[in-house]
């Protein structure tokens, strides 16, 4: 039965990155309270399943020429290495204390989307 469960998350996941609405904090939420993993154990899977599937898109995009290194390359290097420095910390925070600043987060991201009028064009309004 847990079978089914893991692979429906891993479906509905897949479906909600496949639209931009973040796929990885669906995962990270179902890990953490349904699951009962713990925050770190949860990122880290995450990361695990992003790591690859981020390749992979920027193989493609790049195939289809929709890549502008020139920006690509800084973004890449600050992501990396903000990263790894967050994760330091992840791991020297409290559990307790990472996953309520998890929730804040996850709040402040919900209401900036909701109220973001970000990619609406003339196109979109007829």
């Amino acid at each position: 039965m847990d079978w089914y469960i893991i692979c429906t998350v891993a479906f509905l996941t897949g479906i909600f990155a496949s639209m931009g609405l973040g796929g990885g904090m669906v995962l990270i939420v179902y890990l953490t309270v349904i699951e009962g993993s713990s925050q770190i154990t949860a990122q880290g899977i995450n990361l695990m399943f992003f790591v690859p599937i981020a390749m992979m898109s920027l193989i493609l995009h790049t195939r289809n020429g929709l890549v502008e290194w020139k920006e690509a390359v800084p973004a890449i290097i600050w992501g990396a290495a903000s990263a790894a420095l967050f994760s330091i910390l992840a791991n020297k925070m409290d559990q307790d204390i990472l996953s309520k600043a998890f929730a804040v987060f996850l709040i402040i991201a919900g209401i900036k989307e909701l109220f973001s009028s970000k990619g609406k064009t003339a196109d979109d309004k007829q």
